[in-house]
């Protein structure tokens, strides 16, 4: 490996950093945006029964605040539930702006991991065939080893490069269309306890 790494050249270190980073956000964005994390199961069902004794405190909405993804924004809605069904759907839309935007956070750095390493190993491409140039131009083609490095830095680079952007550029857009399906989720969850604030709570339960 290491040697593959030092035949490739210096720009080896760039797309090897690359990688890196590239594994950490994918794994990272993995685990924070799984499912029932994000969403979780029966957080709304459990707000209903507070609101059906009347046992709702401000205790209350700083666990649903801080629990999910989902009870930021279910709690942004609890805390306005006396006001206006239009005001209460403008702080809702305001914070999930903000849990939509968090949600996001490291996507643009993939999907320029994902543009950027083709290109990193097509430089490559280019330094290697120029070394190759520069060899025939001072020895000639009589040292075939003096032309093999230069080929070969410029095969490798290309083939590390497209090593990292094809999956990197697989996992953005699963990423992207993850995050897209737990948002419409969250959207149905808080409509449905606008509507239950309104006193449509037939609506709710079902």
């Amino acid at each position: 490996m290491f040697e593959l790494v030092q035949a490739g050249g210096w720009l080896m270190v760039p797309i090897l950093l690359c990688s890196i980073i590239a594994v950490a956000i994918i794994t990272e964005r993995l685990w924070t945006l799984r499912q029932k994390k994000v969403i979780p199961e029966k957080l709304l069902t459990g707000i209903w029964n507070l609101l059906n004794k009347d046992s709702l405190t401000e205790k209350h909405i700083d666990q649903i605040e801080n629990g999910s993804p989902l009870g930021r924004v279910l709690a942004a809605g609890l805390i306005n539930r006396h006001l206006s069904r239009d005001l209460i759907r403008e702080s809702i839309e305001e914070t999930g702006r903000h849990v939509v935007h968090e949600m996001e956070r490291f996507m643009n750095t993939l999907g320029t991991i994902s543009t950027i390493t083709p290109l990193l190993g097509l430089l490559g491409t280019v330094i290697g065939m120029i070394k190759v140039f520069t060899a025939i131009t001072v020895i000639g083609v009589g040292d075939p080893g003096q032309l093999a490095g230069g080929i070969s830095e410029a095969l490798i680079t290309t083939a590390a490069g497209l090593t990292i952007a094809i999956p990197s550029l697989i996992f953005h857009r699963h990423l992207k269309r993850k995050i897209d399906e737990l948002v419409v989720g969250m959207e149905q969850e808080a409509m449905k306890l606008v509507e239950f604030l309104q006193g449509d709570r037939k609506s709710f339960s079902q």
